[in-house]
Protein backbone atom coordinates (compact mmCIF):
# COMPACT_ATOMS: atom_id res chain seq x y z
CA UNK A 1 0.00 0.00 0.00
CA UNK A 2 1.53 3.70 -1.04
CA UNK A 3 2.68 5.71 1.69
CA UNK A 4 0.50 8.34 3.10
CA UNK A 5 -2.65 6.61 2.83
CA UNK A 6 -4.95 4.97 5.87
CA UNK A 7 -6.75 2.17 4.89
CA UNK A 8 -10.29 2.63 7.27
CA UNK A 9 -14.02 1.60 6.96
CA UNK A 10 -16.88 3.20 6.05
CA UNK A 11 -20.19 2.40 5.42
CA UNK A 12 -21.61 1.99 2.30
CA UNK A 13 -24.53 4.01 1.47
CA UNK A 14 -27.48 3.60 -1.15
CA UNK A 15 -28.79 6.34 -3.10
CA UNK A 16 -31.51 6.45 -0.85
CA UNK A 17 -29.63 7.16 2.22
CA UNK A 18 -30.18 3.94 4.02
CA UNK A 19 -27.16 1.98 5.39
CA UNK A 20 -25.53 -0.74 3.27
CA UNK A 21 -23.59 -3.41 3.93
CA UNK A 22 -21.21 -2.76 1.02
CA UNK A 23 -17.59 -1.33 2.10
CA UNK A 24 -16.43 2.11 0.67
CA UNK A 25 -12.28 3.56 0.40
CA UNK A 26 -11.97 7.07 0.59
CA UNK A 27 -9.02 9.71 -0.36
CA UNK A 28 -10.06 13.44 1.02
CA UNK A 29 -12.99 14.11 -0.06
CA UNK A 30 -12.93 11.62 -2.82
CA UNK A 31 -14.59 8.23 -1.96
CA UNK A 32 -13.53 4.83 -4.16
CA UNK A 33 -16.60 2.10 -4.21
CA UNK A 34 -15.79 -0.86 -5.11
CA UNK A 35 -17.44 -2.47 -8.24
CA UNK A 36 -20.07 -4.70 -7.73
CA UNK A 37 -20.64 -7.89 -9.59
CA UNK A 38 -24.50 -8.11 -9.14
CA UNK A 39 -26.86 -5.83 -11.85
CA UNK A 40 -26.81 -2.49 -11.11
CA UNK A 41 -29.36 -0.92 -8.95
CA UNK A 42 -29.61 3.01 -10.33
CA UNK A 43 -32.30 3.94 -12.18
CA UNK A 44 -32.55 3.52 -16.18
CA UNK A 45 -31.69 6.85 -18.10
CA UNK A 46 -32.31 5.11 -21.52
CA UNK A 47 -35.41 6.87 -22.82
CA UNK A 48 -39.20 5.04 -23.01
CA UNK A 49 -40.24 3.91 -26.30
CA UNK A 50 -43.96 3.82 -26.73
CA UNK A 51 -45.75 1.54 -28.33
CA UNK A 52 -47.44 3.07 -31.74
CA UNK A 53 -48.60 -0.68 -32.91
CA UNK A 54 -52.13 -2.25 -32.43
CA UNK A 55 -53.04 -3.48 -29.06
CA UNK A 56 -52.37 -6.81 -27.96
CA UNK A 57 -54.62 -7.30 -25.54
CA UNK A 58 -57.42 -9.89 -26.38
CA UNK A 59 -60.73 -7.94 -27.85
CA UNK A 60 -63.01 -6.35 -25.64
CA UNK A 61 -60.89 -5.90 -23.01
CA UNK A 62 -59.80 -2.57 -21.93
CA UNK A 63 -56.48 -1.18 -20.28
CA UNK A 64 -57.81 2.34 -19.62
CA UNK A 65 -60.33 5.15 -19.45
CA UNK A 66 -62.43 5.37 -23.11
CA UNK A 67 -61.54 8.42 -25.10
CA UNK A 68 -64.85 8.09 -27.11
CA UNK A 69 -68.38 8.12 -26.48
CA UNK A 70 -69.52 4.90 -24.95
CA UNK A 71 -72.73 2.88 -26.26
CA UNK A 72 -75.57 2.44 -23.72
CA UNK A 73 -76.84 -0.98 -23.34
CA UNK A 74 -80.18 -1.73 -25.17
CA UNK A 75 -83.03 -1.57 -22.92
CA UNK A 76 -84.64 -5.34 -23.69
CA UNK A 77 -88.63 -4.03 -24.46
CA UNK A 78 -90.58 -5.19 -21.58
CA UNK A 79 -93.31 -7.81 -23.21
CA UNK A 80 -96.93 -7.75 -22.05
CA UNK A 81 -97.23 -11.84 -21.31
CA UNK A 82 -96.22 -12.07 -17.88
CA UNK A 83 -99.11 -8.88 -16.93
CA UNK A 84 -101.60 -10.12 -19.39
CA UNK A 85 -101.18 -13.26 -17.14
CA UNK A 86 -101.45 -10.98 -14.15
CA UNK A 87 -104.68 -9.64 -15.08
CA UNK A 88 -106.49 -12.50 -16.63
CA UNK A 89 -106.41 -13.93 -12.66
CA UNK A 90 -107.00 -11.58 -11.37
CA UNK A 91 -110.31 -11.19 -13.09
CA UNK A 92 -110.90 -14.84 -12.65
CA UNK A 93 -110.15 -14.44 -9.05
CA UNK A 94 -113.16 -11.48 -9.04
CA UNK A 95 -115.39 -13.48 -11.00
CA UNK A 96 -114.76 -16.61 -8.79
CA UNK A 97 -115.44 -14.02 -5.99
CA UNK A 98 -118.80 -13.46 -7.02
CA UNK A 99 -119.71 -16.76 -7.61
CA UNK A 100 -118.79 -17.56 -4.29
CA UNK A 101 -121.07 -14.77 -3.30
CA UNK A 102 -123.87 -16.22 -5.07
CA UNK A 103 -123.78 -19.64 -3.65
CA UNK A 104 -122.72 -18.72 -0.08
CA UNK A 105 -123.22 -15.16 0.40
CA UNK A 106 -120.77 -12.56 0.99
CA UNK A 107 -119.71 -14.30 4.42
CA UNK A 108 -118.31 -17.24 2.76
CA UNK A 109 -115.92 -15.59 0.88
CA UNK A 110 -111.86 -16.82 2.22
CA UNK A 111 -108.68 -16.91 0.18
CA UNK A 112 -108.93 -20.64 0.39
CA UNK A 113 -112.78 -20.51 -1.76
CA UNK A 114 -112.16 -18.32 -3.70
CA UNK A 115 -108.92 -20.04 -5.01
CA UNK A 116 -110.85 -23.03 -4.94
CA UNK A 117 -113.49 -21.98 -7.56
CA UNK A 118 -110.68 -19.83 -9.54
CA UNK A 119 -108.74 -23.18 -9.76
CA UNK A 120 -105.53 -21.71 -8.68
CA UNK A 121 -103.43 -21.65 -5.65
CA UNK A 122 -104.32 -19.64 -2.26
CA UNK A 123 -101.40 -17.67 -2.76
CA UNK A 124 -102.49 -16.14 -5.63
CA UNK A 125 -105.11 -14.49 -3.86
CA UNK A 126 -103.22 -12.93 -1.26
CA UNK A 127 -100.82 -11.73 -4.00
CA UNK A 128 -103.60 -9.84 -5.89
CA UNK A 129 -105.66 -8.91 -3.09
CA UNK A 130 -103.62 -7.82 0.45
CA UNK A 131 -107.03 -8.60 2.59
CA UNK A 132 -110.79 -10.10 1.77
CA UNK A 133 -112.08 -6.58 1.88
CA UNK A 134 -109.82 -5.83 -0.98
CA UNK A 135 -111.19 -8.98 -2.75
CA UNK A 136 -114.90 -7.50 -2.25
CA UNK A 137 -114.40 -4.21 -3.10
CA UNK A 138 -112.87 -5.24 -6.48
CA UNK A 139 -115.76 -7.90 -6.89
CA UNK A 140 -118.47 -4.92 -6.54
CA UNK A 141 -116.67 -2.00 -8.50
CA UNK A 142 -116.40 -5.15 -11.24
CA UNK A 143 -120.46 -5.48 -11.47
CA UNK A 144 -121.18 -2.10 -11.11
CA UNK A 145 -118.66 -1.31 -14.71
CA UNK A 146 -120.02 -4.25 -15.79
CA UNK A 147 -123.82 -3.21 -15.18
CA UNK A 148 -123.00 0.42 -15.74
CA UNK A 149 -121.83 0.03 -18.87
CA UNK A 150 -125.31 -1.89 -20.22
CA UNK A 151 -126.89 1.13 -19.26
CA UNK A 152 -124.51 3.47 -21.15
CA UNK A 153 -124.99 0.81 -24.00
CA UNK A 154 -128.57 1.62 -23.79
CA UNK A 155 -128.25 5.52 -23.54
CA UNK A 156 -125.72 6.05 -26.11
CA UNK A 157 -127.69 3.52 -29.12
CA UNK A 158 -129.69 5.17 -31.71
CA UNK A 159 -133.83 5.55 -31.30
CA UNK A 160 -134.12 3.33 -34.72
CA UNK A 161 -137.80 3.09 -33.89
CA UNK A 162 -137.20 1.66 -30.79
CA UNK A 163 -138.59 2.02 -26.91
CA UNK A 164 -135.52 2.60 -24.88
CA UNK A 165 -137.83 1.52 -21.92
CA UNK A 166 -138.52 -1.64 -23.51
CA UNK A 167 -135.01 -2.52 -24.48
CA UNK A 168 -134.64 -1.99 -20.72
CA UNK A 169 -136.94 -3.96 -19.53
CA UNK A 170 -135.88 -7.16 -21.82
CA UNK A 171 -132.25 -6.46 -20.26
CA UNK A 172 -133.83 -6.82 -16.54
CA UNK A 173 -135.48 -9.89 -17.53
CA UNK A 174 -132.26 -11.46 -18.77
CA UNK A 175 -130.39 -10.75 -15.73
CA UNK A 176 -132.61 -12.47 -13.40
CA UNK A 177 -132.02 -15.47 -15.86
CA UNK A 178 -130.48 -17.01 -13.31
CA UNK A 179 -129.88 -14.89 -10.33
CA UNK A 180 -127.06 -15.60 -9.42
CA UNK A 181 -125.45 -12.85 -10.46
CA UNK A 182 -127.80 -10.41 -9.14
CA UNK A 183 -127.78 -11.72 -5.63
CA UNK A 184 -124.17 -11.35 -5.78
CA UNK A 185 -124.99 -7.67 -6.67
CA UNK A 186 -127.08 -7.36 -3.50
CA UNK A 187 -125.03 -9.09 -1.36
CA UNK A 188 -122.17 -6.26 -2.31
CA UNK A 189 -124.74 -3.63 -2.16
CA UNK A 190 -125.67 -4.60 1.66
CA UNK A 191 -121.91 -4.66 2.28
CA UNK A 192 -121.23 -1.15 0.83
CA UNK A 193 -124.33 0.18 3.11
CA UNK A 194 -122.06 -0.71 6.54
CA UNK A 195 -118.64 -0.05 4.81
CA UNK A 196 -118.38 3.78 3.54
CA UNK A 197 -115.03 2.63 1.37
CA UNK A 198 -116.82 0.27 -0.79
CA UNK A 199 -119.27 2.88 -1.92
CA UNK A 200 -117.76 4.77 -4.72
CA UNK A 201 -117.88 1.50 -6.46
CA UNK A 202 -121.61 2.33 -6.65
CA UNK A 203 -121.81 5.96 -8.18
CA UNK A 204 -120.53 5.35 -11.64
CA UNK A 205 -124.14 3.00 -11.91
CA UNK A 206 -126.30 5.74 -10.12
CA UNK A 207 -124.86 8.10 -12.97
CA UNK A 208 -125.46 6.27 -15.59
CA UNK A 209 -129.44 5.30 -14.30
CA UNK A 210 -129.92 9.37 -13.79
CA UNK A 211 -128.74 9.71 -17.58
CA UNK A 212 -131.45 7.05 -18.78
CA UNK A 213 -134.14 8.99 -16.65
CA UNK A 214 -132.93 12.10 -18.38
CA UNK A 215 -134.06 10.58 -22.13
CA UNK A 216 -137.17 11.15 -20.51
CA UNK A 217 -137.71 13.37 -18.55
CA UNK A 218 -135.68 16.65 -17.14
CA UNK A 219 -136.96 17.01 -13.65
CA UNK A 220 -135.24 16.05 -11.16
CA UNK A 221 -137.55 14.76 -8.71
CA UNK A 222 -138.40 12.23 -11.44
CA UNK A 223 -135.30 11.23 -12.64
CA UNK A 224 -134.05 10.53 -8.52
CA UNK A 225 -136.91 8.49 -8.09
CA UNK A 226 -136.26 6.29 -10.84
CA UNK A 227 -132.38 5.80 -9.76
CA UNK A 228 -133.98 4.51 -6.45
CA UNK A 229 -137.09 2.45 -7.69
CA UNK A 230 -134.80 0.22 -10.03
CA UNK A 231 -132.76 -1.75 -7.74
CA UNK A 232 -136.03 -2.25 -5.50
CA UNK A 233 -138.08 -3.50 -8.73
CA UNK A 234 -134.97 -6.23 -9.21
CA UNK A 235 -135.16 -6.76 -5.78
CA UNK A 236 -138.79 -7.76 -5.48
CA UNK A 237 -138.08 -9.70 -8.52
CA UNK A 238 -135.99 -12.12 -6.77
CA UNK A 239 -138.26 -12.02 -4.05
CA UNK A 240 -141.37 -13.48 -6.37
CA UNK A 241 -142.04 -16.70 -6.76
CA UNK A 242 -142.12 -16.20 -10.69
CA UNK A 243 -139.95 -13.47 -12.00
CA UNK A 244 -141.55 -10.58 -13.95
CA UNK A 245 -141.70 -10.84 -17.67
CA UNK A 246 -140.24 -8.17 -20.20
CA UNK A 247 -144.45 -6.76 -20.78
CA UNK A 248 -144.47 -6.39 -16.65
CA UNK A 249 -140.96 -4.45 -16.73
CA UNK A 250 -141.65 -2.50 -19.28
CA UNK A 251 -145.26 -1.67 -18.00
CA UNK A 252 -143.37 -0.22 -14.53
CA UNK A 253 -140.94 1.37 -16.14
CA UNK A 254 -143.36 3.45 -18.47
CA UNK A 255 -145.02 4.37 -14.95
CA UNK A 256 -141.89 5.51 -13.40
CA UNK A 257 -140.23 7.13 -16.72
CA UNK A 258 -143.81 8.54 -18.64
CA UNK A 259 -144.01 10.09 -21.90
CA UNK A 260 -143.73 13.32 -22.15
CA UNK A 261 -147.03 15.08 -22.87
CA UNK A 262 -147.66 15.63 -26.27
CA UNK A 263 -145.59 12.72 -27.21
Amino acid sequence: MPTGYRRRKRRAYTTDGTAGGGRAHDRGSITLNEPTTGPSTEPSTEPTVEATGPSTEPAGKTTGPATGPTAEPVAQPVTDGRRAKGERRRRALIEATVRVIARDGAAGVTHRTVAREAELPTTATTYYFSSIDALLTAALTQCMEEDSARIEALVDAPGDGVDKRRSLALLMAEILSPPGHLLAEFELFLLAARRPEQRAATRRWTEALAAFARQFTDEPLRVKLFTQAYDGLLLQALLADKPPTPDEFEELLRELLPDPDGA
